[in-house]
């Protein structure tokens, strides 16, 4: 006889709905993070020197690890949602949007004041 005094709940197939909703919002981050990763690229390759020396390439560089990041948290919550949904447990919560906002505004901030900064030097 099997003990299964240490096993968690029972896992059961989700609605299928929710298991594509749930891939949707996989891709979806990830789409993110292409576009993140493809900003970075763009601004190293295509955008000029900026007033301070290696600013751009330190934005870009900022980017693209925004991009890993959202992309790998990404898989991170599809996995987690996925768990949940197959155990009937509530979703977690999960902490990424406010971190893709925070450094997305943090790299604005710096680019928008380094572009002012090079109209004001001229």
């Amino acid at each position: 006889m099997a003990d299964n005094a240490g096993a968690g709940p029972e896992e059961r197939e989700p609605d299928y709905r929710f298991t594509l909703a749930n891939e949707r919002t996989f891709l979806a981050w990830q789409r993110t993070a292409l576009g993140l990763l493809a900003a970075a690229v763009a601004l190293v390759q295509l955008v000029p020197e900026l007033t301070v020396p290696g600013a751009r390439r330190t934005l870009g560089v900022g980017l693209a690890v925004l991009a890993i990041l959202t992309s790998g948290m990404g898989l991170l919550r599809w996995r987690q949602a996925d768990h949940a949904m197959r155990r009937g447990e509530p979703l977690p919560r999960h902490p990424t949007p406010a971190y893709l906002a925070v450094g997305l505004s943090v790299v604005g901030l710096v680019a928008l004041g380094l572009v002012v900064a090079k109209a004001v030097m001229g």
